[in-house]
């Protein structure tokens, strides 16, 4: 059996690689492991457990809240909640773990276990091991009063709502502010909405109604035509695209463009900068981030520190040089003043409080940034080991990056999971890029070819 653990916990198809068996051991599990990380002394261990509102997730959630329990650990079900709030409310209630059922931006039949540490924390790999390897070691089972107790607070999103609310700092009114804010019929259908009304701006919900079926269909920060046609129709002043769990957002301005990640995360870098917020006067990215965004950063005086692909890899950087704000192009930002993990919905609150606090636009504050043509090709069926000692790539590699010179890059990757190398070539305009980065796909099929 291969590692369980992926980039962000446990995935899989709902009922197929993601049984309710394995769901119960991992629960068993964790709770012996993170019971230990926490010093579980003189106290019963304590769990909060949201969950998404995917069909799966129900059963999911009742075989993780039984393995809990069975090992002895007291539950408190949050019900449908926001992965950040499960973290939120993981740290707020000073509970010994916290865990959230969700596959994030996956489709429907897809479900996940994510693990977060006392403290809201993520896991880190060695603690991710040592879960999957307590999965395979006998354990004594409590027995009457031993065993765990489970109780529901479904209340304790609002905890959360006042979290984000409060998290603006000297309360900036959004009065006069129209929002479209598409929840994905997701995780943040109540909270989302809940945060922006509190603030005082007009919202225009869309895919807030989710039955279980129907999360990221056609919807959320993966599908934004609905967004960018909502904006237009009612005529907000911005529109949001959560994911299913909430745990990142992207954002449309009042012309229906959408405004990515890195063109986010450039707002906020200076809005911190400007009020002396910004740790370091430093933002961690990913190699990912468009050019653009390590312009304009270098124009403000910011320093960019560049991560592997992945928020984890962010947040370990953040972790390591005590930086406070980091974040990824597909929208997840990572605000260390009031999260330990990406929240779309802190991010998007953050947003708008920007735009009414200048009284701009988030065209004119997003314009800050220069986002450069990206073209991305995926290049299948190579030797992706060889990628990046293979002397002819390279060499190829070398020519097109003087060519571009600075005003364009070249990065090569090897899927992680795939026998594939992604090519991903930035210029100042698309017909460049495009035509180097087909360039460079040759070169790999010819040099890395199978």
């Amino acid at each position: 059996m291969g590692r369980l653990f992926g980039t962000d916990g446990v995935r899989g198809r709902a009922n197929d690689e993601l049984t309710a068996e394995l769901s119960l051991d991992l629960a068993v599990a964790a709770a012996h492991v993170l019971g230990e990380a926490g010093e579980f002394s003189g106290h019963r261990p304590f769990a909060v457990v949201g969950r998404d509102p995917r069909a799966s997730g129900e059963f999911l959630e009742a075989a993780v809240v039984a393995g809990l329990a069975s090992a002895g650990v007291d539950v408190v079900r949050l019900g449908v909640v926001p992965t950040p709030g499960v973290a939120f409310l993981t740290g707020q209630q000073q509970a010994d773990l916290g865990v959230m059922l969700s596959a994030s931006h996956n489709p429907m039949p897809d479900n996940g276990i994510k693990f977060f540490a006392r403290g809201g924390v993520k896991l880190d790999d060695t603690v991710e091991d040592a879960i999957e390897a307590r999965l395979r070691e006998p354990w004594a089972r409590p027995t009457g009063g031993g065993v765990g107790r489970v109780r529901d607070d479904y209340s304790l999103v609002e905890t959360y709502v006042a979290h984000l609310v409060n998290s603006v700092g000297t309360p900036v009114s959004l009065h006069g502010l129209k929002v479209v804010l598409d929840c994905a019929n997701g995780a943040a259908y109540v909270a989302g909405p809940a945060a922006f009304e509190a603030q005082g701006a007009e919202v225009v919900r869309i895919h807030a109604t989710p039955d279980g079926l129907n999360i990221n269909e056609n919807c959320g920060s993966t599908h934004m035509d609905s967004l960018r046609s909502a904006v237009l129709e009612h005529g907000a002043d911005l529109g949001i695209a959560l994911d299913g769990d909430a745990d990142r957002c992207l954002a449309v301005d009042a012309d229906g463009r959408i405004v990515d990640g890195d063109q986010i995360l450039a707002v906020l870098a200076l809005a911190m900068h400007e009020d002396g917020r910004l740790k370091n006067d430093t933002v961690v990215a990913t190699v990912m981030s468009n050019l653009g965004f390590l312009h304009s950063m270098r124009r403000s005086g910011i320093a960019v520190e560049q991560t592997a692909v992945g928020d984890r890899y962010v947040l370990e950087a953040m972790k390591v040089g005590s930086h406070t704000l980091g974040g990824e192009q597909s929208g997840h930002v990572i605000m260390s003043e009031h999260a330990t993990t990406g929240d779309g919905v802190l991010t998007a609150l953050h947003l708008a409080s920007r735009m009414a606090t200048t009284g701009r636009s988030l065209a004119d504050l997003a314009a800050v940034m220069n986002r450069l043509p990206q073209v991305l090709v995926n290049v299948s069926g190579v030797d992706k080991a060889r990628a990046g000692t293979d002397p002819g790539l390279l060499a190829a590699v070398a020519e097109a990056e003087a060519e571009l010179g600075d005003q364009g890059r070249v990065l090569l990757r090897s899927s992680g999971t795939e026998a594939l190398v992604r090519v991903m070539v930035e210029a100042e305009s698309y017909d460049v890029a495009d035509t180097v980065a087909q360039r460079l796909s040759d070169v790999v099929r010819v040099q890395l070819g199978l």
